[in-house]
C-alpha cells in the first residue's frame, strides 16, 4: 500500500474540480483500510472515504487529511447471489446479472459510480432503489473489526442509509436476485435506461448527477401540490420531480462562473468549462434559496461537498 502525498483531487470527482489532498492512498483490501486508519491515527488527521466520486464535491482548497479510495474490486456470481467488494463499478455487477440472468439490477443500466457507494446513498431510480436486492452489507469499524447488516439493520430511506448517516465504511455489498428473465430481456431492458439517460441527461459535460433529491409530496406545501399534481411520479413514493420545480422557477440555464444549471436535465449542474469548486457551490446554495423563495420548499441536496 503507498500513501501519496498532494494528490490532486479534481481527477477524481466527476465534477473535475478541486484541490489536493493531503494524502491519497488506494485502499485494495480490508488491511489496507486498516493500515490507513493507523496512519491517520498516528498523523492526528481526518479521512475521507472515496469510491468512484460520482456524487461528490471537493473544495477548491483541497483536504486536509487524507482520502481513501476504496478500490475493493473483486465480486463472484454464486447462484441468485452476488458478493462484491465495496468498490466494483455497478455497470460491471449489471453486466454479470445479465450474464448469468439474474433479475434485480437491469433498473440500473448506466448507473455510475460503485457497489458500495449505491448502497450507501440507497440510489435507486425507475422505481426501483438499491435496498430492493441487499441481503447484507460489510463494514469496517474505526477498531478495525468487521460488523455485517442485514437489510433491516441498513436502515434503509429515501437516498440514505444506516452508512451514510453514521458514516459507516463499507467493504462488501451480498445482493440476492432472481432467475425469471431470460438474458436478451435483461439485456433489453438495461439497455432501455442506458438510452434514457442519454436522451434526457447532460452527459456531454462533467456532472454529478442530480444534485437534489426529489421532494417527497407530504414536504411541499398545498398549493404547491395542486400546482404539480399532474407531474408528481412514484420514486418509489410520490415525489414531486425537482427538475420541474427548477423548471418552473426559470433556473434553466443559470450560471455562476463556468457551473450552470442544465438546461436538458435542470436538476443537473455542470461544469461547461472552467468552473471552480466554489461556483458549483454557490450555484447549489442559490437553487436552494431560489426553490425556498418560490415554493416554500427546503431542497437536500444529493451531491456530498467534502470539507
Amino acid at each position: 500500500m503507498e500513501i501519496t502525498q498532494k494528490v490532486n483531487l479534481s481527477q477524481l470527482s466527476n465534477y473535475r474540480t478541486g484541490g489536493d489532498a493531503d494524502y491519497f492512498v488506494e485502499a485494495k483490501s480490508v488491511d489496507d483500510i486498516r493500515l490507513a486508519f493507523s496512519f491517520a491515527q498516528e498523523q492526528g488527521i481526518k479521512f475521507f472515504i472515496l469510491g468512484k466520486g460520482t456524487n461528490v464535491l471537493f473544495l477548491d482548497e483541497g483536504y486536509k487529511g487524507i482520502v481513501i479510495k476504496i478500490g475493493l474490486d473483486y465480486f463472484n456470481v454464486e447462484g441468485n447471489k452476488i458478493i462484491a467488494g465495496a468498490g466494483v463499478l455497478v455497470s460491471d455487477l449489471v453486466d454479470a446479472s445479465i450474464e448469468n440472468e439474474l433479475t434485480g439490477l437491469d433498473w440500473a443500466g448506466g448507473l455510475p459510480g460503485t457497489i458500495g457507494g449505491g448502497v450507501r446513498g440507497n440510489a435507486g431510480c425507475f422505481g426501483w432503489e438499491m435496498k430492493d436486492s441487499v441481503l447484507e452489507v460489510s463494514t469496517i469499524m474505526p477498531d478495525g473489526e468487521i460488523k455485517k447488516f442485514s437489510n433491516t439493520d441498513c436502515l434503509f430511506g429515501y437516498r440514505q442509509s444506516i452508512f451514510k448517516k453514521d458514516k459507516l465504511i463499507i467493504t462488501e455489498v451480498v445482493l440476492g436476485l432472481k432467475k425469471d428473465l431470460p438474458k436478451e430481456k435483461l439485456k433489453a431492458n438495461v439497455e432501455d435506461h442506458i438510452n434514457y439517460r442519454n436522451e434526457h441527461q447532460p452527459l456531454d459535460y462533467p456532472n454529478c448527477g442530480s444534485v437534489f433529491k426529489n421532494v417527497p409530496v407530504e414536504n411541499s406545501p398545498e398549493w404547491v401540490r395542486e400546482k404539480v399534481k399532474d407531474i408528481i411520479k412514484k420514486d418509489p413514493f410520490p415525489v414531486i420531480p425537482t427538475a420541474a420545480l427548477l423548471h418552473e422557477a426559470g433556473l434553466k440555464g443559470y450560471t455562476i462562473g463556468g457551473a450552470k444549471v442544465s438546461e436538458k436535465h435542470p436538476n443537473f449542474i455542470i461544469n461547461v468549462g472552467g468552473a471552480t469548486s466554489k461556483d458549483i457551490a454557490d450555484l447549489i446554495t442559490f437553487v436552494k434559496k431560489e426553490i425556498k423563495s418560490k415554493f416554500e420548499i427546503d431542497l437536500e441536496p444529493e451531491v456530498e461537498i467534502v470539507c
